[in-house]
């Protein structure tokens, strides 16, 4: 049986709150229609035994890089 799942988590770079069995996460995320894995901040339900996705941004390394310069210079 083909698995329907539509992401596979690489890499959980930081769990950014947890409130209630949400957690907000900051993930390195391959989903099955990306060839190069993407990073993501999103909201997941963990109330089940899988996580259940919530709202949340994806980046390219290029929006996350001047994401990082953006915050650098805002916090300076």
């Amino acid at each position: 049986m083909a698995s329907d799942k539509i992401f596979n988590i690489l890499n959980n770079i930081a769990t950014l709150s947890n409130k209630d069995d949400i957690t907000k996460e900051f993930n390195l995320i391959q989903y099955k229609d990306l060839k190069n894995p993407i990073l993501d901040i999103r909201k997941w339900d963990n109330s089940n035994n899988d996580k259940s996705m919530l709202k949340g941004i994806t980046l390219t390394d290029d929006e996350a890089r001047k994401l990082k310069d953006a915050l650098i210079e805002y916090y300076k």
